[in-house]
């Protein structure tokens, strides 16, 4: 049972993890096996992720501890502020992983740690709870650790063994930035333990070829996560190492978290009324426009444009600005060439060159098929579309036309229904 001082000890320990957002759960699959408890089958703490296939996953979300060595002037746990402190013990955190699961209220753990005494020293405690769960309590459901930077690579590879997915945060884009706000770290000890799980993960899918009952190590593979704001990189800085982490075969996601003004009193951060959540939401868009519709980094920004449009989604404003390569005609196009087009996603292009075959697509069919015509209507050439295009209607306009409307000021008067005397 779960005592009320373990409980004050979540409340804070929840409360400080709730900065780090790669915490999406992957999809892996632990099918439900005899002897085991739990398995990763389609209140505090409890973050709502969601997998590759659309399905919500619960997860408890929590540090190990919220004291740390270092003082890096972003993190709300910095050695120098002044806030409630707590930790948990390695059963305490296992046997409140059991009872969450028990109760139903998870189906899995994102475990992460603020750094005591060493790296290696935080590392170890990190793989005991996550051994413990898997050996001893036959835990079966996800988990997703944070490797510690400048842990060891026997601690990298043995947490590999237990976990579904891990992940190092890099944080800041650029070493010099990083050096100014945290002097204690650099990306080597970020991209050194992304290497042992990257070995790890390639040598491991060698062994499983060879060796039918090889234990799995990172299924689910690895993320990372940066802070948008804090530090003056542009979009483009962001978005060309992301490109490269993805070039990496074992990197499954980059997370951005638009920076929050968590340390106010110190002079090496910005000051920001609210973290920059459009800017956020635009790099997530142009990291899905990597990842999914064969877009190239250099497409999206460039020394030209090295901040995304803020108005206008990637796609959009890559449209554009390359009004050549349209109007596309959706009854001939190529798969590739249908994805650039402003309002047709992924399903949509697919559903668009299955469908062409057996009769030629128009208006009303691609609306039906789900392709968003207010965009898209610009972009392409179909039966039954008397809309003009983008090269006769010019970039600018259709900008204009796609930009949302300013919403109107309600006149506080209208809301009042004056009465005279001698009514």
């Amino acid at each position: 049972m779960l005592n009320e001082n373990v409980l004050a000890k979540v409340k804070t320990l929840t409360e400080s993890a709730k900065y780090d957002v790669s915490c999406s759960s992957s999809g892996t699959v632990r099918k439900a096996e005899k002897g085991f408890l739990g398995n990763t089958v389609g209140g505090i703490g409890i973050c709502h992720s969601f997998a590759d296939d659309g399905r919500c996953v619960s997860l408890l979300k929590i540090m190990l501890t919220n004291n740390c060595i270092y003082d890096c002037a972003y993190c709300i746990n910095r050695r120098s502020n002044d806030i409630p402190r707590a930790t948990l013990s390695v059963n305490e955190l296992v046997t409140l992983t059991m009872e969450f699961y028990r109760r139903n209220y998870i189906e899995g753990l994102f475990l992460s740690s603020g750094v005591v005494r060493n790296p290696d020293y935080t590392m170890e405690r990190l793989v005991r709870v996550a051994k413990d769960l898997r050996l001893i309590h036959k835990f079966n459901g996800y988990i997703h650790l944070k490797s510690i930077p400048g842990a060891s690579r026997e601690l990298v590879n043995e947490a590999g063994l237990y976990a579904d997915r891990m992940s190092v945060n890099i944080e800041i884009p650029k070493e010099e930035s990083l050096k100014l706000l945290a002097p204690e770290k650099d990306h080597k000890s970020v991209f050194t333990p992304m290497t042992y799980i990257k070995q790890g993960i390639l040598i491991n899918k060698e062994d499983q070829k060879k060796y039918r009952h090889t234990p799995r190590f990172v299924p689910a593979g690895q993320s990372t996560q940066m802070i948008v704001g804090a530090t003056a990189e542009s979009d483009k800085d962001i978005l060309y190492l992301s490109s490269s982490l993805y070039h990496t075969p074992t990197m499954r996601r980059v997370y951005y978290s638009g920076y929050i003004s968590v340390n106010t009193y110190d002079k090496r951060l910005p000051v920001l009324k609210q973290p920059p959540l459009v800017r956020e939401n635009r790099l997530y868009q142009a990291d899905w426009l990597m990842r999914f519709y064969q877009f190239d980094v250099k497409e999206i920004v460039d020394d030209t444009n090295p901040n995304l449009d803020l108005e206008v989604d990637p796609k959009l404003g890559w449209a554009l600005r390359h009004p050549e390569f349209f109007p596309v005609d959706i009854n001939s196009a190529d798969y590739e060439m249908i994805l650039r087009v402003p309002g047709i996603g992924v399903k949509s292009a697919m559903l668009i060159i299955s469908s062409r075959r057996f009769s030629k697509l128009g208006f009303y069919s691609l609306k039906k098929i789900g392709v968003v015509m207010k965009k898209a209507q610009y972009f392409i050439t179909c039966n039954e579309l008397p809309t003009m295009t983008i090269n006769e209607i010019s970039p600018e306009n259709v900008r204009s036309l796609l930009l949302p409307r300013p919403k109107k000021k309600i006149d506080e008067n209208q809301l009042i229904i004056p009465f005279s005397d001698d009514n």
